[in-house]
């Protein structure tokens, strides 16, 4: 659309995975596939946690706003990827195209929030035992996930609102199969430096500061189970730590380094910006919660329960 001598982008055309439709269909069976898995997954963990009394503990209810939130996640970017993997055009309108960027900032904070809040849970459970239910108690647990949820928010509309003050003249075609801030932002015709320092003080002072606020429980953790006699019982939370600690990892490291670091390598960023996006929704519950022995339990106690006869 052209105004006067100034012309205003529309519309921006995303980047294909793939140009052979071959290849093409099988992307879109794979992430159609990842997608229900990960949807199952997920509100599979949301009824057992609801339908089982033994489930409710702080760590489940933290767990159980995770699987929301990764199921939301998931929703914001596949289906949206799966229309495009099977569309001529792979167009997106503007307004759709900041909707998407801020829904994705808003899982992406609230998501990072969560997981310090979840290794700050872990501390308390492992290294106070006999304080945990009184530092963990129903106020304390629905104040962290309100802010969780409230700095997610406005971290969403600060970035958002800022890069909808940028102007769009062209060039239209977003280097991503999805809109996110990074790419978009390289297309302004006017000067982004507010919203890069924003996005970079966002990611600094909330990625980084939840990593190492997250590092640092799970250092404690570590350094308690390191005390402890028993092996089975160093094991046990070993393992655990190093499956949720992987899962973290990726999360990250790949949120990091799509946002703060300027990439060359078109391959590595569509590779980071899938890790963050699609697999760690896809891992979360199964690294968090189905391979607990306390869910499995609660899924076997769900699906043997008989149905009670009302009349």
């Amino acid at each position: 659309m052209e105004v006067g001598n100034i012309t205003t982008v529309t519309e921006f055309v995303l980047l294909r995975l793939s140009n052979n439709p071959q290849i093409q269909a099988l992307l879109f069976a794979l992430f159609l596939g990842i997608y229900l898995l990960t949807l199952t997954g997920n509100l599979l963990m949301l009824l057992v946690i609801r339908a089982d009394s033994h489930l409710h503990t702080p760590m489940y209810f933290f767990l159980s706003h995770l699987s929301f939130l990764d199921a939301f996640y998931s929703s914001i970017i596949v289906p949206n990827l799966l229309q495009n993997l099977l569309s001529k055009w792979k167009t997106i309108s503007f307004l759709q195209c900041f909707t998407q960027i801020s829904l994705v900032l808003f899982s992406g904070a609230t998501e990072a929030c969560l997981l310090s809040v979840m290794a700050y849970d872990r501390f308390q459970a492992v290294c106070h035992p006999l304080l945990y239910m009184v530092a963990m108690d129903r106020k304390v647990c629905t104040g962290l996930v309100g802010a969780s949820w409230a700095i997610g928010i406005g971290t969403s509309l600060v970035n958002t609102l800022l890069l909808a003050q940028q102007h769009f003249c062209g060039p239209n075609l977003i280097r991503s199969v999805s809109c996110e801030l990074p790419p978009v932002l390289l297309l302004t015709c006017s000067d982004p430096y507010v919203s890069t320092v924003s996005i970079l003080t966002t990611m600094v002072v909330l990625g980084l500061g939840t990593f190492f606020l997250l590092l640092s429980s799970y250092t404690r953790i570590i350094m308690t189970a390191l005390r402890i006699k028993s092996a089975t019982g160093r094991g046990k939370i070993f393992s655990t730590c190093s499956a949720h600690f992987l899962v973290v990892t990726i999360f990250y490291v790949s949120g990091i380094c799509r946002y703060m670091t300027p990439l060359s390598d078109l391959a590595l960023e569509q590779v980071l910006s899938m890790q963050y996006s699609v697999v760690t929704p896809l891992l979360n519950p199964f690294i968090y919660s189905l391979k607990n022995q306390e869910v499995k339990a609660a899924l076997r106690r769900m699906l043997t329960r008989k149905p009670r006869l009302t009349f």
